[in-house]
């Protein structure tokens, strides 16, 4: 399995290469050169699969000959033991064929950790064996962080240095990194919104020289391909559990990044009779404006209570584009130029085809507490708020009755205690036991000003030996 950049002028990559890279060398992110294939007869012998059994199926051929079969099993086996759900991501009904795919029975309470707990036993398997040491850097707006660092702790060799706006993440998001000891684990909260950590990560993978010559600089963010590769499982897994392939499942996907759709996305590719696939947003909905509009652009951030999701540039929206234009890496490179200093209006080709299988809907906060209220007083199923636009977006999609519809339910309602509060609803949601005494745990964070130079000196001067 090879991998190509988006921009079409960086190197193709193999798995490990790709795994350790991050974004390319030309700016743009590493997609698959090819995808593989899942048959009709295929797809009926994954009902049968558990979940670790399914991932080894899905991802497999994504690794290639990189990694042998049974490290991989292995490595996927740990990986899911430490989910506190036998069934991993278990479906729940909470209307006719509206379900709704729990995502939250890792360490952090968020579907991150489905890759970030993959990712990071794959780095410390790759790592050991190249005798190398590497560097992490990822910038988060709540979930990402604490999934990469409960996912990579343990990594000996391994730096990670996570940025995430400073009083601008849930206090449950912030104390689940902060509170994570280890001399490799720094947290910065920086002066500034998700957008501008973000930023920050981009700039350093263009110009990595204030690391040392022997030190790379490896992603966490959903721009690393295996983030996305992981995902793809649980849509095969919810999608045969409800019938596939014999009959088609709609998916609603809170996001802001892309990241998590677009795995929706390729396993319809991959052959998953997928009807639709339903973009929901909050306030900040720049992929609803997308859809609407056909016009890709900024709009100033506003702070909502799907923290998560407030995000105005969509990372990994690329990788779609790449394929609506034919996978045309010169189109798509000079789309983001233009992109870096304004709109950019999509062809209607393009768009077109987008519209095929997304559509999008757009939830802001009152209608999210109203839908938390809602849910919990039709069947006492409390919903976190990113869920809840979810479920919004699933309600309002106007799909035939007899599809069923999957809302990916991405965080543990526990983790945003205000949006419960604000829903007006009688109950208060508890963190699980191993979490129980969060709010009792030291922190340990570092504040630092808007300033590339300032994040990148104190990455430099905090590496371990």
């Amino acid at each position: 399995m090879k991998y190509i950049s988006t921009r079409g002028q960086a190197p193709a990559l193999d798995f490990e290469q790709v795994l350790l890279t991050g974004l390319a060398s030309d700016g743009g992110l590493y997609v698959p050169e090819t995808l593989p294939r899942f048959s009709h007869e295929d797809i009926i012998e994954m009902a049968s699969m558990d979940y670790p059994q399914l991932a080894q199926r899905i991802i497999e051929p994504f690794v290639g000959d990189a990694i042998p079969a049974a490290d991989l099993q292995q490595i996927i086996a740990d990986t899911y033991a430490v989910f506190r759900h036998n069934a991993v991501a278990p479906l729940t009904q909470i209307g006719h064929n509206q379900w709704v795919l729990e995502l939250f029975h890792g360490p952090t309470l968020a579907f991150k950790d489905f890759a970030l707990q993959l990712l990071g036993r794959l780095l410390d398997y790759v790592l050991e064996r190249r005798h190398q040491k590497v560097v992490i850097m990822g910038a988060t707006s709540g979930d990402t962080g604490s999934a990469a660092i409960e996912g990579c702790k343990r990594c000996k060799n391994i730096d990670i240095f996570i940025l995430h706006p400073h009083e601008r993440v849930s206090d449950v998001q912030r104390r689940q990194m902060t509170t994570v000891t280890g001399d490799n684990i720094h947290n910065l909260a920086v002066q500034g919104n998700f957008d501008d950590c973000q930023a920050m990560v981009k700039a350093s993978f263009g110009d990595r020289s204030f690391l040392p010559s022997d030190r790379s600089l490896v992603a966490v963010n959903s721009i690393n391909w295996a983030r996305i590769m992981a995902q793809i499982v649980y849509y095969f897994y919810a999608a045969v559990a409800l019938g596939a392939p014999m009959r088609p499942v709609a998916f609603s996907v809170p996001t802001g990044n892309f990241g998590d759709i677009f795995a929706g996305y390729l396993a319809r590719e991959m052959g998953l009779p997928v009807a639709q696939l339903i973009i929901a947003t909050n306030r900040n909905d720049v992929l609803h404006r997308v859809m609407t509009t056909s016009t890709y652009g900024r709009q100033a951030l506003q702070y909502s209570l799907s923290p998560s999701m407030d995000i105005t540039v969509s990372s990994n929206f690329e990788r779609l584009l790449f394929d609506l234009y034919d996978r045309d890496g010169d189109a798509i490179a000079a789309l983001m130029r233009e992109f870096e200093h304004g709109d950019v209006h999509l062809s209607d080709k393009a768009m077109g085809r987008a519209r095929n299988l997304f559509s999008s809907y757009r939830v802001p906060d009152e209608e999210t507490c109203a839908q938390i209220a809602a849910t919990w007083n039709e069947c006492e199923y409390l919903l976190d708020p990113h869920s809840a636009i979810g479920v919004k977006a699933a309600l309002a999609s106007g799909l035939s009755a007899d599809i069923p519809v999957v809302t990916l339910a991405t965080a543990h309602a526990a983790k945003f205690p205000q949006a419960i509060t604000r829903s007006g609803i009688n109950t208060e949601p508890a963190l699980p036991l191993h979490l129980a005494d969060l709010f009792d745990r030291p922190e340990r964070f570092e504040v630092l000003p808007l300033e590339l130079s300032a994040v990148q000196a104190f990455m430099a001067n905090n590496l371990s030996a």
